[in-house]
């Protein structure tokens, strides 16, 4: 599941926003101030970030501010404060959404599913050509997107309907390297609950069906996996 950076200085606040998104299963990590959320930022994997606004050392505006030179990681923000003008200024800055206090668990749950809906969406249309052909190949692999069937050297093979997804993402987009979390999310969506151990499960139910050709799916040590040519 995506992992969610809480920067808030209030405690409560904080163990309460930690509290809502555990339950929905997402991890967290938490931050004080925006100096401290920086140095997180460089030693975790973060999908998205929960930001408030007035905090000491530095606020959620310079957080941003600073953030927006090196990431575009997306951002939502928190804030007792309801000026327009604030929100107009929060926007400008590159946050994503603004969410005022006080909230429901509803509403907070809602908006970050939503931005990290279009954050996934808008990172798979840049991460590369996608190739759209109907009649798939490589090695002695043939995939056949419309029909969703596979054959191994012109032998048809059984494949789940998770397996052929997975297969399918990984020839739209051959040659590139993609995480354990990605590909989860990509291909059983934001809402799957399942661990990353999915991936590896199925990638090696993948390799043992797709043999002689198996090791076209290559494991990128410490990274996650992509579909290469062998030859």
């Amino acid at each position: 599941m995506p992992t969610i950076l809480i920067v808030e200085d209030e405690r409560t606040m904080q163990r309460l926003l930690t509290l809502h998104l555990t339950k929905e299963g997402f991890e967290t990590i938490t931050a004080d101030h925006g100096e401290e959320a920086i140095s997180l930022l460089s030693s975790h994997q973060i999908d998205l970030a929960v930001v408030d606004v007035m905090m000491p050392v530095m606020d959620g505006f310079d957080f941003v501010k600073k953030l927006r030179e090196t990431s575009t990681l997306p951002v939502i923000f928190l804030t007792a404060r309801s000026d327009e003008k604030d929100r107009i200024e929060g926007l400008m800055l590159g946050g994503d959404d603004y969410l005022s206090k006080p909230f429901s668990k509803g509403e907070l749950i809602a908006r970050i599913q939503a931005v990290l809906r279009r954050t996934y969406q808008r990172n798979r249309n840049i991460i590369g050509h996608i190739d759209e052909r109907e009649i798939l190949s490589l090695e002695g692999i043939q995939l056949n997107r419309k029909a969703r069937s596979v054959k191994v050297d012109q032998i048809p093979i059984s494949l789940t309907v998770k397996e052929f997804d997975l297969l399918l993402f990984l020839f739209e987009h051959q040659g590139q390297v993609f995480t354990r979390e990605h590909l989860l999310t990509s291909v059983w969506g934001l809402d799957y609950e399942g661990t990353e151990r999915t991936v590896d499960t199925h990638i090696k139910t993948l390799r043992m069906k797709l043999k002689p050709y198996g090791n076209v799916i290559q494991t990128v040590w410490g990274i996650g996996y992509k579909l290469v040519d062998i030859e």
